[in-house]
């Protein structure tokens, strides 16, 4: 009378055959979070270690020479309102040179830019008061000196000189003797001279007579040939090359202009510090 319903039985045999494929697939499976995790990047092979070039260091002497600048300028603006402070030429070549030597040993680059302040025999025999040298690798040899005078306002040079001249030691009257009648000016171009057209002699002025508040200097490493003119080394004879200037460099202007120079080549820059 009814319809008749037929049950499939299932072959437990063949179940547990399909389940068991299905677990072989599945461990097979490639995983591709450990995969992803030990295979490097496609980016990361092309990347390369930096090589430090020879230049590196200009942009950290500028960053160096702007902290001097700006610390030793401070001084040169101050005007006390009671007329008590008056800080010598030699404090303010003290601070912009301690200035400069702090802030180089912060950004690290006195194994590639020396700074060498002289002591006062060897300020006045050289006529340098310190001096900046590029220095090889690994050697540390200097390639390239830049031999720095410090040139302030002429009243305050005056007044400095005549309170030195009571308490000088016996060394200091030595080095005096044996500087002979030159001038600092030509014994710090007579230093450079004698070492090459790789050494540098930099005044730095503190100021000038038309603009008493900022720092200038004029770098040559061609200075005696005025010695060939007959002419003399002199402050003015110095100046005087602000007045055919039309550009000044910057301090890392000036260092690159230096470091790019053919070799044996004569070099003279203007260079505005502050």
């Amino acid at each position: 009378m009814g319809h008749r319903f037929s049950k499939s039985t299932s072959n437990p045999e063949q179940n547990s055959s399909f389940f068991s494929s299905l677990k072989r697939s599945s461990s097979s499976r490639p995983n591709l979070d450990q995969n992803t995790h030990l295979r490097p990047s496609i980016f990361a092979t092309l990347r390369r270690s930096p090589v430090a070039k020879p230049n590196d260091f200009i942009p950290l002497f500028n960053d160096c020479i702007s902290a001097a600048s700006s610390r030793a300028q401070e001084y040169l603006l101050f005007k006390d309102p009671e007329d008590k402070f008056h800080p010598s030429p030699e404090v303010l070549t003290q601070v912009f040179l301690m200035t400069y030597i702090s802030q180089s040993v912060c950004l690290n680059i006195t194994d590639t830019f020396n700074c060498t302040a002289m002591t006062p025999e060897q300020r006045i025999l050289l006529g340098a008061d310190w001096v900046w040298a590029v220095l090889d690798k690994p050697t540390k040899n200097p390639r390239i000196q830049i031999a720095v005078q410090v040139l302030h306002l002429l009243e305050k040079e005056d007044a400095e000189e005549n309170g030195n001249q009571e308490n000088c030691s016996e060394s200091v009257q030595m080095a005096q003797k044996e500087s002979g009648n030159k001038t600092s000016y030509e014994r710090l171009v007579d230093f450079c001279a004698s070492i090459g057209k790789d050494c540098y002699a930099l005044f730095l002025f503190f100021g000038k007579k038309n603009d008493k508040e900022n720092i200038y200097g004029v770098l040559s490493n061609n200075f005696e040939a005025a010695i060939g003119k007959c002419d003399k080394i002199d402050r003015p004879l110095i100046e005087n090359f602000f007045k055919g200037s039309r550009y000044l460099h910057t301090p890392s202007g000036m260092m690159q202009a230096i470091v790019t120079k053919r070799e044996g080549d004569t070099l003279t820059l203007m260079i505005k510090f502050s």
